[in-house]
């Protein structure tokens, strides 16, 4: 059972996260996280010691969607080839997700913390190892199981996968258009597909 105090934290990570996901660290002011939650800022910084504890919870709380989203829908699939096209599925209808409305937390947390946030960026370098090994374990579990050519190089492609998807979504989010996030997720699709033994 959790606590009073534990609720109203969660409380406000869940009314400020979308906020530092669309306007970033630097971008999000008390006043903002104070229309969110409707609550003083005496306490909001009752549950948090400052503005860099709210923003990392809130990173924690945004990526953590993102996971547990794409993780309910590989957990779907036994073979490793369509839960490598969970990928191009989920992507190719970014926009129209709403915890994905502004934009992926690992790529807007990036861009902004790279020189400015240390704290931030750790967060983002992690996030993106964790993706980076499940794409990884996905593809030699494919390969362990003749899913996957044997050739495939599972390091390369990881690589090759992410950048795709995170240049298409900051493409996308920019133009607001989203031809760029279709026609990078239809050619990661066929990437995928032709690493099928």
């Amino acid at each position: 059972m959790t606590s009073k105090a534990d609720h109203t934290k969660q409380f406000i990570i869940e009314k400020t996260a979308p906020i530092f996901n669309a306007k970033g660290y630097s971008g999000t002011s008390l006043n903002d996280m104070i229309t969110a939650t409707g609550l003083s800022k005496g306490s909001i910084y009752g549950n948090f010691e400052n503005k860099d504890d709210v923003a990392l919870a809130s990173f924690d709380y945004n990526y953590g969607l993102i996971v547990t989203y794409l993780r309910n829908q590989i957990e779907t699939r036994p073979n490793m080839i369509d839960r490598l096209l969970v990928y191009p599925e989920t992507y190719r209808n970014f926009l129209e997700l709403p915890f994905l409305k502004a934009g992926c937390p690992i790529l807007n947390t990036a861009t902004e913390s790279d020189d400015t946030h240390p704290l931030l960026r750790t967060k983002a370098i992690n996030a993106l190892m964790f993706w980076k090994q499940a794409v990884i374990k996905s593809i030699n579990t494919g390969i362990e199981r003749n899913e996957i050519k044997a050739t495939t190089d599972s390091n390369q492609f990881s690589f090759v996968l992410m950048s795709l998807i995170e240049g298409a979504v900051m493409q996308a989010k920019v133009t607001g258009n989203s031809e760029a996030l279709k026609v990078t997720m239809d050619y990661l699709e066929n990437l995928i597909k032709e690493l099928k033994t």
